[in-house]
């Protein structure tokens, strides 16, 4: 892969980061606002039948919601809570028309995840504060069966609509209401967004009869084709043709997806024919730091974070933490796609690396690049252009993504 499209913005380690978590306790401490930490999701309540379900999520701050999957293709409907956190990660089993649903943060806020249990449709959003003696905020979503009589009220426009608050024309009572509480985890969909390196005017590297571009977007459609087989995940492509998507629109994709895992395709060039195998790279703490001066400075659109402190000095401690927690993420997934893809393909020595590459700049997806081999090495190249053994390449990431979300699965439930 040529260094230039891979937009290298520095391999050396910085200091910046570091700096900001020796500070975060006494900058916390000083904050004149005297606000306590807010504790996001509250507590979950649903009520109703297979006709119409309503969920209740009660929070002890406002919210904005916006659709991210309104589950007319797959069965689950996503939507985004900005700036409430949903840190215990509460899933539970579902009533009516929701199968089980689950909370967990992302992307700036808290993703709700619900499964259905039968075709249904978001008839009504809204956000109620606190009022008549309730103390908390409450974001209301009703579901009405797709199959419901055609005298219901139509539901609400999805295409990214944002919730506000309004006064429901009546209260439904929840028939039946659920702690946030579960000891089981639950199969939900994870977004994982597959990103195949170059494309379109952007060839990449070259072999002796191949074109990057064109291995990485077959490495990519056979890893999308082994994670929907098992459909446990929501796959993203951020190109599935010969097309030309810059950089920083990769990013994008991943982050408006509010992806669970990003991970980009690419193949290695060198100059000696000789050096083969694989390589899997992180963000590096030069590349952190530049996202804490661009999102700070509002500098990278594609990278902006809603950051809900009231100074400078406090949202930067925020973004660091955030930082901390994805690049711990993104090391924990690289550290486990090495050991599964191990037998299937030689890797290069220190085969996990950290660089600056601009597709892992998203500061709250956690996200790999992971170089398959080496194009310009012959036995690499024939593996590599191989159906059959790129498929099962593929097949070992796959396995290493079950791996990874399972193990969060069960530390989440501990």
């Amino acid at each position: 892969m040529r260094a230039q499209a891979k937009a290298l913005v520095g391999s050396a380690r910085g200091t910046g980061v570091c700096a900001l978590a020796l500070g975060a306790c006494a900058l916390l401490a000083g904050s004149s606002h005297g606000e306590t930490a807010s504790k996001g999701v509250l507590q979950v309540r649903l009520g109703g039948n297979q006709q119409e379900t309503r969920i209740v999520i009660e929070l002890d701050a406002p919210t904005k919601g916006q659709v991210i999957d309104d589950g007319a293709a797959d069965h689950m409907v996503v939507v985004n809570l900005a700036k409430v956190g949903a840190d215990s990660q509460p899933q539970g089993h579902g009533l009516g028309l929701i199968g089980a649903w689950s909370a967990e943060n992302a992307a700036g806020g808290t993703r709700l995840s619900l499964q259905l249990s039968h075709p249904a449709q978001i008839k009504r959003r809204f956000l109620l504060p606190p009022s008549d003696g309730v103390t908390v905020y409450r974001y209301v979503i009703d579901l009405a069966a797709a199959d419901a009589p055609a005298s219901a009220t139509a539901p609400a426009k999805l295409t990214a609509a944002v919730a506000t608050t309004v006064q429901p024309q009546a209260e439904v009572k929840p028939a039946v209401f659920t702690q946030v509480t579960e000891a089981r985890p639950l199969h939900l969909k994870k977004i994982v967004v597959i990103d195949a390196g170059h494309g379109g005017k952007d060839p990449g590297a070259e072999g002796a009869d191949s074109q990057e571009k064109d291995v990485n977007l077959a490495a990519a459609k056979a890893l999308k084709a082994r994670l929907e087989k098992g459909g446990h995940y929501k796959v993203v492509m951020t190109r599935d043709s010969d097309v030309f998507v810059p950089l920083e629109n990769r990013v994008q994709i991943a982050r408006r997806a509010d992806a669970d895992l990003f991970i980009s395709l690419h193949s290695d060039s060198g100059s000696n024919a000789d050096m083969r195998g694989a390589t899997v790279y992180t963000l590096s703490d030069k590349g952190s730091d530049r996202v804490v001066k661009n999102v700070i400075g509002r500098n990278d659109w594609f990278i902006n974070v809603n950051l809900p402190g009231h100074d400078r000095a406090v949202n930067q401690i925020l973004l660091d933490l955030t930082q901390r927690s994805t690049r711990n993420r993104s090391a924990a997934f690289a550290e486990n796609l090495l050991s599964h893809v191990s037998d299937r393909v030689p890797l290069l020595e220190h085969s996990h690396r950290d660089a600056g590459f601009m597709v892992l700049l998203a500061p709250d997806v956690p996200a790999v690049l992971l170089e398959m081999g080496f194009i310009t090495n012959p036995d690499d190249e024939t593996r590599l252009k191989s159906q059959g053994q790129r498929q099962k390449f593929m097949n070992a990431v796959g396995d290493a993504i079950d791996d990874y979300f399972e193990r969060q699965t069960k530390v989440a439930s501990r």
